[in-house]
């Protein structure tokens, strides 16, 4: 097996571990997002709300699409 068929492999193997932890604890995951988006948001005064929330809405849309398919099928990247 080369070197980059076992690299592969790993991100297969990881994508799924990760899928699975995001299925389990998607509320803990969406909480999390919530928190830094909320930190970010106070820290920039505002100023980037619109940037900070289309950021968020996109890392839970990740996040739910990676817990869905428990990482596996569909050949994306994380």
């Amino acid at each position: 097996m080369s070197f980059m068929d076992t690299l592969k492999d790993k991100l297969g193997m990881a994508k799924g571990k990760a899928g699975d932890l995001a299925e389990q604890h998607g509320d803990k995951v969406d909480s999390g997002i919530d928190k830094a988006a909320k930190t970010a948001d106070s820290k920039t005064g505002g100023k980037y709300s619109d940037k900070i929330d289309t950021g968020a809405d996109k890392a839970r849309d990740a996040a739910g699409k990676l817990g869905d398919k428990g990482g596996r099928g569909t050949g994306d990247s994380l």
